[in-house]
């Protein structure tokens, strides 16, 4: 049997204009990010 998928996602965003950043920049500058669980879209 199939492990059944997670419902949610780890996502960052930059905290000043709230758009999504990579994991990479979050890690680089971690005073101005945020790191948050997100749904999957269903599809």
């Amino acid at each position: 049997m199939a492990k059944p998928k997670p419902s949610t996602h780890i996502a960052y965003r930059n905290s000043k204009n709230g758009k999504f950043v990579p994991a990479e920049y979050a890690k680089k500058h971690p005073s101005t990010t945020e790191k948050q669980h997100v749904k999957n879209p269903k599809r």
